[in-house]
Formats: C-alpha cells, sequence, structure tokens
C-alpha cells in the first residue's frame, strides 16, 4: 500500500509569495505605526491648533469610524473581492493622512482622523479575507504570525520616532511622512496579487447591510461616548452611562446570535478576543502610570517594560505559527497567561518586590496574547464558509474593539473611584483574562463551518 505524504507548505516569503508577503507586512505597520506614532504627538496638536476640547474626540473619531469601515469591508470583501475594499480603504487612509496633516484647526484635524479610521478599518479586515483567499489554511498561522511581528516594530519605535519628529521638525510630517510610504508599499501589495484569482467574491449580494451599518454607527458612537466620559472623570458619567445603554441595544444587532453569553462555537469568538485583547489593553493603561508614580521609573523606563510585553506578542506569535502548541491549548493557556502576568505586575505595587517582576510579567502576558490573538483569526478563516470570511473576520473585529473600550473606560472608573487604586482596576482586567480562558473551550468545540452573520433580529 502507497503512502502518501502530504508536501509542508510553502514559505510566506518564497518567491511565489514574497511580495504579497512584504506588501501585506508594510501596510500593517504603516497602519501600527500611525495608530502608535499619533499618541505622542497628540498633546503638541492639540495645543497647536487650539483644540485640547477635542483631544479625546480625535482618538474617539478614529474608533467610531474603523467599527463602521469593518462591517462594511467585511461584507464588501465576501461580496466582491477583497481588492476593491483594499484600494479604497488605502486611499480613504492616505487621504485622511493628508488632512491631518495640512489641518489649519482642529476640527480639520479630527475630521481627517476620522477618514484615518474609515480607510484603517476597510483596509485591516479585507487583508484578512485576502490571506484567506491568496494563501493555503497551512500558511495561515504564519501569515498571522508576520502581521504580530508587523505591530511589534511600531510599538517599539514608533513613540520615539514620533517624539524626535515633533521635537526636531515638525508634527506634521508625522501624518504626510506616512502617507507617501504608504504608496510603494500598496504598489508592492498590488504586484504580489496579480495573477492570483481574487476579484471576484464568493458570496451573492444580501438585503440588510443598510441596517447593519446603521447599528454600526451606532455602536460607533456608544463606543465614542464611552471612550470619551470615562476620560472626564466625575463630569462624563452622563456620557458613559448614555454610551453603555446605547451599546447594550446596539451592539447584539452585530454580533452573532448568543455571542454575549458565549454559545458555543464561532459565536463565541468575538467575545474571547475581546475579553483576552480587552485585559491586555486596559491594564496597559494603568501600568506605566503605576510604575511612575508608585515605582519612580521614568516615562522612558515605563515604556521599556511595555516593550518588554510587545516582544512577548511576537514570540508567542512566532511560536504558534511554528505549531508547536494546538489551538486550544493556545487560546485558554494564552488567557490564563495573561492573567497570570496582570496578578504578577499587581505585587510590583508592594515596595519589597523587585522591579524585575514587571518585565517577568509583561513578558508572560504577551507571550499569552501573542498565541492567543492570531489563533482566534486562523479558526474563524479555517470555520468559515466561502464568500463568509469577510463577514465573520468584521464581527471579531467589532466585538474586539467594543471590548476594548468598554474594559479600558471600567478599570478607569474603577480606579478613579477608588482614589487612584491600582489594585482594584487590575483585579477587574484579572478576571477579564480568566473569563477568557473558560470562554475559549466553547469557542474551540465547534461542529462544524459555520457564519457569524446570524445576528439577533
Amino acid at each position: 500500500m502507497t503512502t502518501t505524504v502530504e508536501a509542508p507548505p510553502a514559505s510566506v516569503v518564497s518567491p511565489s509569495y514574497r511580495a504579497l508577503s512584504v506588501g501585506l507586512v508594510a501596510l500593517v505597520m504603516l497602519v501600527a505605526f500611525e495608530a502608535m506614532a499619533v499618541a505622542t504627538a497628540m498633546p503638541v496638536v492639540a495645543r497647536e491648533l487650539g483644540g485640547m476640547h477635542l483631544y479625546n474626540l480625535a482618538f474617539s473619531a478614529t474608533l467610531a469610524a474603523s467599527v463602521i469601515a469593518t462591517v462594511l469591508g467585511g461584507r464588501w470583501s465576501d461580496v466582491q473581492g477583497p481588492l476593491a475594499p483594499i484600494s479604497v480603504g488605502i486611499a480613504g487612509f492616505v487621504a485622511g493622512l493628508l488632512v491631518a496633516g495640512f489641518a489649519a484647526n482642529m476640527e480639520i484635524f479630527v475630521a481627517g482622523r476620522f477618514l484615518q479610521g474609515l480607510g484603517a478599518g476597510l483596509v485591516q479586515v479585507a487583508l484578512y479575507v485576502l490571506v484567506a483567499r491568496a494563501y493555503p489554511a497551512a500558511m495561515h498561522p504564519r501569515v498571522f504570525a508576520l502581521f504580530s511581528a508587523a505591530w511589534v516594530v511600531p510599538s517599539m519605535v514608533g513613540p520615539a520616532i514620533a517624539g524626535f519628529v515633533v521635537q526636531n521638525f515638525d508634527w506634521r510630517w508625522i501624518f504626510l511622512g506616512v502617507s507617501l510610504i504608504v504608496v510603494p508599499a500598496a504598489l508592492l501589495l498590488w504586484r504580489g496579487t496579480s495573477g492570483r484569482d481574487l476579484d471576484g467574491g464568493n458570496a451573492e449580494p444580501a438585503p440588510g447591510l443598510g441596517r447593519k451599518l446603521v447599528w454600526a454607527t451606532l455602536t460607533a458612537v456608544a463606543a465614542a461616548l464611552i471612550q470619551y466620559g470615562s476620560a472626564l472623570k466625575l463630569g462624563g458619567i452622563p456620557l458613559l452611562a448614555a454610551g453603555l445603554v446605547l451599546l447594550a441595544v446596539a451592539l447584539p444587532k452585530l454580533l452573532p446570535a448568543g455571542a454575549l453569553r458565549a454559545a458555543r462555537g464561532l459565536p463565541s469568538a468575538p467575545v474571547l478576543r475581546g475579553l483576552a485583547y480587552g485585559a491586555l489593553m486596559a491594564a496597559e493603561v494603568l501600568i506605566p502610570l503605576m510604575l511612575i508614580s508608585e515605582r519612580g521609573l521614568t516615562p522612558t523606563g515605563a515604556g521599556i517594560v511595555l516593550t518588554v510585553g510587545a516582544l512577548g506578542w511576537s514570540t508567542g506569535s512566532w511560536i504558534k505559527g511554528r505549531g508547536a502548541i494546538s489551538h486550544l491549548t493556545a487560546m485558554r493557556g494564552g488567557a490564563f497567561m495573561i492573567a497570570a502576568g496582570i496578578a504578577l505586575i499587581s505585587l510590583v505595587l508592594i515596595d519589597s518586590v523587585p522591579l524585575a517582576v514587571a518585565y517577568v510579567a509583561m513578558a508572560i502576558s504577551g507571550l499569552g496574547i501573542g498565541a492567543l490573538h492570531p489563533t482566534v483569526s486562523i479558526l474563524v478563516l479555517e470555520l468559515s464558509k466561502q464568500g463568509e470570511e469577510g463577514q465573520n473576520t468584521a464581527a471579531v473585529g467589532v466585538g474586539e474593539s467594543v471590548f476594548t473600550v468598554v474594559a479600558v473606560a471600567i478599570a478607569g472608573a474603577l480606579f478613579t473611584a477608588t482614589g487612584e487604586t491600582y489594585f482594584v482596576g487590575l483585579a477587574f482586567t484579572f478576571v477579564l483574562a480568566i473569563l477568557a480562558a473558560f470562554v475559549a473551550p466553547r469557542f474551540a468545540q465547534m461542529a462544524k463551518a459555520g457564519t457569524l452573520e446570524g445576528t439577533a433580529s
């Protein structure tokens, strides 16, 4: 009897995939750099444009736009293929960079940030569909490992480069410079897609997209209210409450039926990623402040601690991309590692605990999210029917964004309400990570490929 041995998958940098892979990574890296660098530049931008009253809106506008674009881009990619939304997304992203870079006042700058969010949202969800169509399933873990690495470099050098540009040149070049680099990255991506059948989608146009965009807009508004209200402390409580009420109405319309109770299979994917990513991001909002105010680190020193976490993320994704651990181990174990890292770094509040513990803690949490995050993407693509990869990926993206906003807002509110008690805020994020660990097996136990389109009416 002859035994057929399956050939190993080609490398993502082999000649047939090199231009495509490099183009993908370049676009992800540029979007990531803009996201990381803008936080460093924003105080200078707001002061120069006389718009400190719109400071938070400059961030909320991007988030709101990305939620809407994610829903639109997912369905658009399924029906017409990923290239059209990527093209429009890149154009929108560049237009937003140019509007922000040439802005004469803060209102125009916020409009540019909104355009950036629309463009980035379209690009990110369509890139996932492009991965599903252009690469065989066996290569998906390594592609997503590259995506994770593409976020690590900007997180390490983005703030430093932005600070250098702001201090020695002009903050406008942060936006104008990225707009110039996006064009060759896009051209490289087009070269990589040449000869591949990606133009047509596998899904039929379906009614209800307009209704979903309305719910996406309301969800975006709710998330922006929560983010903006949480930054105003006691004065923002009415906005925070209004955002939570609106979110309770709108979000279920965008998630699969049963998602908020973590129903088994694909419906639990947005909740799993939202809980895990939200837990880590909310913790990372408090950790630098804690290290500076309680342990006397400089801002640079606190940033290095977060950089260790980013390196851990890349390492965790690389380990998963090598196929060294199972999907369930990566997700459940990753969530437990996030929780363990948060618990460990809480000990740094004790003066007798050495600061080295903070570096170890962030490395552990980084490894955890690095294993979990791409695994959810891999399984969503594997379990999606042809023509439904976009809408499924969009649902995960919406869940991740919204859960993260809510996690950051609640952790911050608890921190403020308890007299700036770091332990309480971090304890909340620890609970979120533990919940993710319990949701993970429910996502892993899938009976068959399905769809996330079945939303509550």
